[in-house]
């Protein structure tokens, strides 16, 4: 029987323990598998979130990740999926290391699976660093606030929910809504806004980091092909976990686009811009290892931890002190049966610093992109817009389009109820500015001409009826 004080040696020692000298221990001690998890027994102290290399009969070989220890049980979850894992012929190595990239610049312009192989035909990625891609964490006080704005190319979220360098803001989207296709567009547009006197907001210093979880063959080759013949693929790593690859692989995927991005941010001072799509295959990836795990469910059988799990990605994002880069989030997600209060995007919500609303009834119409701008919200939006940064009128000409639009879909309502006959002539003005909007403003023209065309419209309802401005700005515009 191990003493008290042998067990304290023996633990002294592990912790120490060189594995690059020292052999590692080969178990063949597999007592049992369950989904994605392989449960080991009879294992010589191991390590939460330890790496364990497993050696099947055919040759191939695999990795996963310790998620459980009990005495010397370790449950393992393998990213590649337990298909032809047995008890009697199957090594497990364990590294006694954490799960780390390879990480260089030169991963920009590159394409990986979503375990961080490279999947375009070009050699492996030449390592500058290891790093773990669970993130360093960051001392709150560390952190600077989001501040100046990345522009999307996208008039309803440049103009009225504009994005902050370091900012998290969700898309809010659902089945058959075109948000691949925005966020193909976003990439293809997106950048840091101009201005002539600072280097910073050169185009060079901003890159894109792609995440797709969950996508099948045909959404691949879209976001390859839109992304290579805009020229946009070399400011851009992208990472692809395909719909026919391991489920259990969906939960490295954004880790691995995050470690790249604060990489990016952190070392060589760029402004990166992080698109994770599709948020709700992680959390359904989340749901299958706690299913396995026969854990007490939570709500839709969702973990209990989910918002835990769920803010270790979205809080990766943001600005350190003494640093110039900045990681900005724009994690999209469908909400099963167009519902808002699903676990998902309610957890979401919580997190995150606003949200941008996909909606179906302006799909159905035709306008692309279909955002709706009321119950759209970016809680940042004013530290990214003004003078110096934007435009000094910006913040007021976002205030006017929402009074004047919000305006207009009441009376759209009351029209219902009461007949076009009975409406005002200010009312006619604010249905004919709605119907302006929707089809002039968010299906947008070429984005250089949002904000001008933006005061076009609202002037549609009237010079005395615009009252989110400063009087001369309005006599100037007028």
């Amino acid at each position: 029987m191990v003493t008290a004080e042998q067990a304290f040696h023996a633990n002294a020692a592990a912790v120490v323990r060189d594995y690059y000298v020292e052999p590692r221990i080969d178990y063949r001690t597999i007592s049992g598998v369950n989904g994605p998890l392989v449960i080991l027994e009879n294992v010589k102290l191991p390590k939460f979130a330890e790496i364990v290399n497993l050696t099947l009969a055919s040759g191939e070989k695999r990795q996963g990740k310790v998620l459980e220890v009990q005495g010397s049980k370790a449950v393992v979850q393998v990213f590649e999926g337990t298909d032809g894992i047995d008890n009697r012929h199957t090594h497990c190595e364990f590294t006694g290391d954490v799960l780390k990239m390879a990480i260089s610049e030169e991963m920009l312009g590159r394409a990986f699976n979503g375990s961080g192989k490279a999947i375009d035909g070009a050699p492996a990625v030449v390592a500058e660093e290891y790093l773990d891609i669970e993130g360093q964490p960051i001392n709150p006080s560390c952190r600077d606030y989001p501040k100046e704005m990345i522009q999307t190319g996208i008039s309803a979220i440049d103009v009225m929910n504009s994005i902050a360098r370091g900012q998290k803001i969700p898309l809010f989207s659902a089945a058959g809504l075109p948000h691949n296709e925005i966020a193909a567009q976003i990439v293809r547009q997106a950048g840091l806004v101009q201005r002539k006197d600072v280097m910073d907001s050169h185009e060079d210093n901003f890159a894109i980091v792609f995440g797709a979880m969950g996508v099948n063959m045909e959404t691949a080759r879209f976001f390859r092909n839109d992304f290579e013949e805009s020229g946009s693929m070399q400011k851009t790593a992208l990472f692809m976990n395909l719909a026919n690859d391991p489920t259990i692989e969906r939960i490295v995927t954004p880790r691995l686009a995050l470690t790249t991005a604060e990489y990016l941010a952190y070392e060589r001072d760029l402004h990166v811009l992080v698109i994770l799509t599709d948020m709700s295959s992680y959390a359904d990836a989340l749901r299958e290892v706690s299913a396995a795990r026969e854990e007490v469910p939570g709500r839709r059988g969702y973990p209990g931890y989910m918002y835990t799990d769920l803010s270790t990605l979205y809080e990766r994002a943001g600005r350190v002190t003494g640093r110039n880069g900045s990681i900005t989030q724009l994690p999209i997600l469908t909400m099963p049966n167009d519902d808002i209060t699903h676990p998902i995007p309610d957890l979401t919500g919580y997190i995150t610093e606003g949200q941008i609303y996909v909606d179906r009834q302006l799909h159905n119409r035709q306008i692309f992109p279909p955002i709706n701008v009321l119950p759209s919200l970016s809680r940042l939006m004013k530290s990214a817009i003004g003078e110096g940064m934007t435009r000094d009128d910006h913040s007021a000409v976002s205030n006017q389009l929402y009074a004047s639009y919000a305006t207009g879909k009441d009376v759209q309502a009351m029209k219902a109820v009461v007949g076009e006959e009975a409406l005002s002539l200010e009312d006619h003005l604010y249905l004919k500015f709605t119907d302006k909007f929707e089809g002039k403003f968010i299906a947008q023209g070429p984005y250089q001409k949002s904000r001008r065309s933006t005061w076009t419209r609202t002037m549609r309802v009237g010079r005395k009826r615009v009252k989110r401005r400063k009087s001369e700005c309005t006599r100037h515009s007028w």
